[in-house]
C-alpha cells in the first residue's frame, strides 16, 4: 500500500467529524497541564494524532514525532487539508521551542521536552520582552546569578502570551552585566510552578487578556537548563524569532474567525445570483482574496523548503511583516463592510459574529507590534535581503 492510501485510510477512520470543522475559539488544543476539553473529540484528535507521530510529522521517532520523509509529509498534508482537518495541537512548543531544541538543544534537552511537546504534555509560553525595552530585545535586564549547579533569576517579562496558562518558559536572562550588549546573554528552560514565578494577566481593549506580566523572584534553575552555551543566548534567540516569524505570518493571512468577507458583504450588501451584489464591495473582496491565495500559496512553498531540513532565513520578516498587513486589512474590510453592524458590543441585536468583528479588529492592531515591530520588520528586510546601507 502507497503511503497515500495508508494514511487516507488511516485519517478517514481517526480523525472525528467535528475535526473537520473550523476551530471554535473555545476548542484551541494547546494542551498542557492545565488543558480542558470543551469538546472531547479535540483530546481525542490530539492523542490519536500523538500515538501516530503526526502532531511533530518530520521530527524523530524517538522524540515522539512521525520521522516522516519530505514527500510522505507533503502527501500528508494535502490528505489533511483534502478532508478540512484541524490541526491536532498547536503552540509555542511545536512552531517554536521544538525546533529551537533539535537545532541548538543538548541530547539530554530533546529527550526530556520534544516528546511532551509533540504529545501535547507542556503548554510553553516565551519569556523576551521587557517593561521599558520595547523592541529593543538586547536591552533585557533580567539577571541571573550564579549559584553553585543553578542560577538565581530577577526580573520580569510583559506581553508574554498564554503565561497564565503556561507550564514552562522559554526565557532570556543576562548572566554577564559587563559583556557587551548582544553578548551575555543566556537561553534558559524553566517550569512556570518554579517558586518566585507568578503571572498577572493584562486587560486589552478587545476585553481579552492574552498576554502577561510574568515577576521572577529568585527563581532557582538548574544550569543544565541552559540551551546552547551561557552567553551565546541570543544566537538562539534570533533562530527562534525566525521561527515565530514565519509561524505568525503564515497564520496571519488567512483572516480569524467569525464572519467570511464573502458571507459579510453578501448579507450586508447584497446578493444577486451568488454574487456580491455591490460591485466595489465585490472588487475588494475579489481584490483581498487575490492577495491572500497568492500569499497562502508563498508561505506554503516555503513552508515545503523549511521540510526539506532549512532553517528559517530573513524571510521570515517579509512574511511577518506582510502576514500581518493582510490580517489588519482584512479587518479594516469586514469592518467597513458590516457598517453600524460591527459596531456592536454587548447587548441584543447583534449576533455572536457581528459582536466578534470588533473584538478582532481592536486584536489585529498588535499584529504588527508582535514578534518583532513592523518598523523592525522592514529594517531587517532592508538590511539581510535588499542588501541596502546602515
Amino acid at each position: 500500500m502507497s503511503f497515500r492510501a495508508e494514511a487516507r485510510a488511516w485519517l478517514e477512520e481517526n480523525c472525528p467529524p467535528s475535526m473537520r470543522a473550523p476551530m471554535q475559539d473555545d476548542e484551541y488544543p494547546g494542551g498542557g497541564r492545565r488543558a480542558r476539553y470543551r469538546n472531547p473529540d479535540t483530546k481525542l484528535w490530539l492523542d490519536r494524532m500523538a500515538e501516530r507521530g503526526w502532531t511533530a510529522p518530520r521530527w524523530p521517532v524517538a522524540y515522539g514525532g512521525g520521522g516522516l520523509s519530505k514527500p510522505d509529509h507533503d502527501v500528508l498534508q494535502e490528505e489533511l487539508r483534502r478532508i478540512n482537518a484541524r490541526p491536532p495541537l498547536v503552540g509555542m512548543g511545536l512552531s517554536m521551542i521544538g525546533p529551537a531544541l533539535l537545532e541548538f538543544g543538548s541530547d539530554e534537552q530533546r529527550a526530556e521536552h520534544l516528546p511532551k511537546i509533540a504529545r501535547g504534555d507542556i503548554w510553553w509560553c516565551q519569556g523576551y520582552s521587557e517593561p521599558g525595552s520595547g523592541s529593543d530585545l538586547a536591552g533585557l535586564r533580567t539577571r541571573a546569578e550564579e549559584d553553585g549547579d543553578d542560577y538565581i533569576i530577577n526580573g520580569s517579562k510583559i506581553w508574554t502570551s498564554g503565561a497564565d496558562r503556561a507550564d514552562w518558559i522559554f526565557c532570556l536572562v543576562r548572566t554577564d552585566p559587563n559583556a557587551p550588549k548582544h553578548q551575555g546573554i543566556t537561553f534558559l528552560l524553566f517550569d512556570m510552578a518554579s517558586p518566585g514565578v507568578s503571572v498577572k494577566p493584562i486587560l486589552l481593549i478587545s476585553g481579552a487578556s492574552p498576554f502577561c506580566e510574568v515577576f521572577f523572584d529568585d527563581v532557582r534553575v538548574p544550569k543544565k537548563n541552559v540551551v546552547s552555551e551561557p552567553g551565546q543566548g541570543w544566537t538562539v534567540a534570533k533562530r527562534l524569532l525566525q521561527y515565530e516569524r514565519t509561524s505568525i505570518g503564515g497564520g496571519m493571512g488567512g483572516g480569524g474567525g467569525g464572519m467570511t468577507l464573502a458571507a459579510a458583504a453578501k448579507r450586508c450588501a447584497g446578493e444577486t445570483d451568488g454574487r456580491i451584489a455591490d460591485d466595489s464591495v465585490r472588487a475588494q473582496v475579489l481584490e483581498h482574496s487575490m492577495n491572500e491565495r497568492v500569499f497562502g500559496l508563498t508561505v506554503r512553498r516555503n513552508g515545503e523548503e523549511l521540510q526539506s531540513g532549512k532553517a528559517p532565513t530573513f524571510l521570515s520578516s517579509f512574511f511577518k511583516y506582510y502576514g500581518t498587513e493582510q490580517n489588519k486589512r482584512r479587518n479594516e474590510l469586514l469592518m467597513s463592510i458590516m457598517g453600524t453592524q460591527a459596531l456592536g458590543w454587548s447587548g441584543h441585536g447583534f449576533e455572536p459574529a457581528e459582536l466578534d468583528a470588533p473584538r478582532q479588529w481592536l486584536r489585529s492592531r498588535a499584529n504588527s507590534i508582535e514578534g518583532g515591530t513592523s518598523e523592525v520588520q522592514l529594517n531587517i528586510i532592508a538590511k539581510r535581503i535588499l542588501g541596502l546601507p546602515d
